[in-house]
């Protein structure tokens, strides 16, 4: 059965910048950044003497927000007693997805569920169209990502955070240590059929912008869609690296009228610039004509 939140179509994310909803400085300037996703933080980014302030914020922060066309997305609090405060000032037709941290299991993310759809039945709302991003942060979770990612139609996304799971696991969040975690990820969202979030790295290190755009390159062959980054200067690698490229997709439509040709021809066997092209080539180059037709949408080179 399809779910409101499906039938209003998935989220293209390329790029989602972390804002503190706090600083008004920021929440001004954010929707000139060009991201295609602004993620109002309630979280880290907000002292706990100021969470309350913040969340009385947060509906005229994403009004502003909106005003380039990014979706407005809300990280909320982990701690129950926050995290129901913050669903109630962060669910409205203005808000598309929330960012869950530290989710710990598939119930957790139900019970988040069941929580807005009261919030959303009482507002007049669509059920089910406030979208939901489990955000995978503890070694106990890690072993429950599959079930995790599976847990509930508002489910779009998934991501692992960096800094905390390593915190957790014990390690430093380097490369190598995060690889075997993160690819673990983007196979379960993509057994799910949602978006894997992130890179190999971490959010911390901006001021090495070639580096960050090699690790973006790589993080993409690797199967992820998109990410969230705290620094506006890293969202125009972001949308860069996570879109075909103008010679990928020149391939991918030959490659595609190549298979169309000789289908209809009944012919078998496909060769296109001297190399055999079997099923799994062009359904992966039949994805990329349909994810440039959706970040063109939204975004024309």
């Amino acid at each position: 059965m399809t779910s409101p939140a499906q039938a209003q179509g998935r989220p293209m994310w390329r790029s989602m910048l972390f804002v503190p909803v706090i600083v008004e400085k920021f929440v001004d300037a954010a929707h000139r950044r060009g991201a295609d996703a602004i993620i109002l933080d309630l979280e880290d980014s907000v002292p706990e003497s100021q969470k309350e302030r913040a969340r009385g914020l947060i509906q005229d922060a994403a009004a502003k927000v909106s005003q380039g066309g990014a979706d407005v997305t809300v990280r909320i609090n982990r701690p129950w007693r926050q995290a129901l405060r913050d669903l109630e000032a962060a669910v409205s037709p203005r808000v598309r997805a929330l960012l869950c941290p530290k989710i710990d299991s598939a119930d957790h993310v139900r019970l988040i569920s069941e929580v807005v759809a009261d919030l959303e039945a009482e507002r007049d709302m669509v059920i089910g169209s406030t979208l939901l991003v489990p955000m995978i942060e503890t070694a106990d979770a890690f072993f429950r990502i599959h079930d995790i990612a599976r847990a509930d139609p508002r489910i779009v996304a998934i991501n692992l955070g960096a800094e905390d799971f390593a915190l957790s696991v014990g390690m430093l969040p380097e490369p190598e240590g995060l690889f075997y975690p993160k690819q673990h990820l983007i196979i379960a969202a993509r057994a799910a059929g949602i978006m894997p979030l992130g890179f190999i790295g971490t959010v911390a290190e901006f001021k090495d912008l070639d580096a960050f755009r090699l690790t973006v390159q790589r993080s993409r062959r690797l199967g992820f869609m998109g990410a969230s980054v705290i620094h506006p200067s890293q969202i125009q690698i972001l949308n860069e690296e996570f879109r075909p490229t103008a010679e990928e997709v020149a391939q991918a439509r030959k490659i595609v009228a190549a298979y169309e040709k000789s289908t209809a021809e009944g012919v078998g066997a496909i060769v296109v610039d001297g190399k055999m092209i079997d099923v799994p080539i062009v359904v992966r180059a039949q994805q990329a004509l349909a994810r440039e037709a959706a970040i063109a949408a939204r975004d024309p080179r």
